[in-house]
């Protein structure tokens, strides 16, 4: 049976994007590519980690999202908000006027996340003790969950089996509450992101069936709303601020920095960072560089969640506010882990299943995949090898793949092009059509409006 595709939440706006290959080199799954002048992004390949999004210059890359008014469909309106939210604003605000500025946005409970932290890092340091193979993966960032799957399949087997701390919150809000409410829909639970690799997580999810998150709100959203309330209205000295409805520790806290997970495990754990940075030392790891590691954090972004794409505030700043308030609060919160409350949303947080889905795996027989292999590295003699993307392409070894594929033609390199047109195998007419097809009809077409600049010397 075949698998479902991913969802996605980054899209290209076709009006705004000319094709600047910026989002083309910062992909690090090499899922973009340039048709028509136009960025198209390859489902199967793309993890949402956000990174073409950063790279454009003219934002014609943006994340498909839910409406903040959809909240107001619902009578009980739950906001599930990342500790990194809190790290957005002033140490001047306490954490109770933060709460309060999010309610008046129109939420009626306000959660962290990663409220449910105790109990996952318990299911955590339990498969830890199991035999199974290390080191062990965490789940918490679903870009880099979505990047092993594509690029690093043999390592799936490592990925401890745990829904995120979003999910866990909203189900351990549902075990208190009861499914009712939920059921009769008058009450939605929302999850405030920072990344659109958790939107498309959720969203996949939600079409599955699998998650009890009504929607999806962007970080910035929130964010611009909160601000206003607490800096442009000046917030009104007689309305009480109220208290946040999870414990805080510095585990909560932290746990969605870099190091945040590593280091509440055991043994030799290490924390990497940057999407680019996790693919090298997975690459490592996939080739038996790296022993005697027990434990992986990766995230996709740098510093963690204080460095998502759709955050506001410095990612620096936002760290050193975290990690300021933490060290005010005592290292962890005391869960009764054995109630039978607990067990429930141990088993429904653990009900997680995650498959292996190779993009770069030539072909299915062995033989054939060697015979393609082969012609790869043919390809590539031909190839100039400067990566320079004129082609529509990331780079040299990728088009030799697409070629083979069939999804691209080796005409498609402005370098072959020349010495084709220079032994008259290709007219100039056919090769400016092949740029064409790549970059638009009009590409080539330079408009010189100023007065003079038709008389310029090139």
């Amino acid at each position: 049976m075949r698998t479902k595709e991913f969802y996605h939440s980054l899209k290209v706006d076709k009006d705004l994007c000319y094709g600047c290959t910026h989002c083309l080199q910062s992909c690090p799954t090499k899922a973009i590519r340039i048709v028509k002048g136009k960025a198209i992004i390859m489902e199967n390949r793309c993890i949402d980690c956000g990174e073409c999004m950063r790279a454009c210059p003219v934002h014609a890359i943006y994340v498909e999202q839910d409406d903040f008014s959809q909240i107001f469909e619902y009578k009980n309106r739950i906001a599930i908000v990342p500790a990194v939210f809190i790290g957005q604003f002033s140490l001047k605000k306490s954490y109770e006027e933060i709460i309060s500025a999010i309610k008046e946005t129109g939420f009626t409970d306000v959660y962290l996340a990663e409220d449910s932290v105790e109990i996952i890092n318990d299911i955590m340091l339990n498969d830890y003790n199991t035999g199974r193979e290390k080191p062990l993966i965490s789940t918490f960032c679903p870009a880099i969950v979505r990047l092993i799957q594509i690029k690093f399949p043999a390592l799936v087997e490592n990925i401890i089996p745990v829904k995120s701390p979003a999910d866990a919150t909203a189900q351990y809000f549902i075990n208190q509450t009861g499914k009712k409410d939920i059921e009769h829909k008058e009450t939605g639970i929302f999850y405030v992101t920072p990344c659109p690799a958790k939107i498309a997580d959720l969203k996949v999810q939600s079409s599955n069936k699998k998650t009890l998150i009504t929607g999806v709100i962007n970080m910035n959203t929130l964010y611009n709303k909160v601000y206003h309330i607490l800096e442009v209205k000046n917030k009104s000295k007689n309305t009480k601020p109220q208290a946040m409805q999870t414990a805080l520790s510095a585990k909560i806290l932290q746990w969605s920095l870099t190091g945040g997970e590593a280091e509440n495990m055991k043994g030799r754990c290490l924390a990497i960072d940057e999407v680019h940075n996790v693919i090298k030392f997975l690459e490592k790891v996939e080739d038996g560089e790296i022993s005697n590691v027990k434990f992986l954090e990766l995230r996709a972004c740098d510093h963690g969640c204080a460095g998502g794409v759709l955050m506001t505030e410095n990612r620096f700043i936002t760290v050193e506010r975290i990690k300021h308030r933490a060290s005010k609060l005592p290292k962890s919160v005391n869960k009764n882990i054995n109630t039978k409350e607990y067990q429930n949303l141990y088993k429904n947080i653990t009900n997680i299943n995650i498959e292996a889905r190779p993009v770069d795996s030539l072909d299915d027989d062995m033989e054939q995949a060697f015979l393609k292999m082969k012609k790869i590295r043919h390809l590539m003699c031909y190839l100039p090898g400067i990566d320079c993307g004129a082609c529509g392409v990331p780079d040299c070894q990728t088009l030799a793949k697409d070629v083979v594929a069939k999804k691209a033609h080796l005409s498609n390199c402005v370098f072959i092009q020349r010495g084709m047109e220079k032994n008259y195998k290709l007219s100039p007419e056919h090769s400016i059509k092949i740029i064409e097809k790549i970059w638009g009809e009009k590409r080539l077409e330079k408009n010189c409006n100023k007065k003079g600049a038709e008389n310029e010397t090139i």
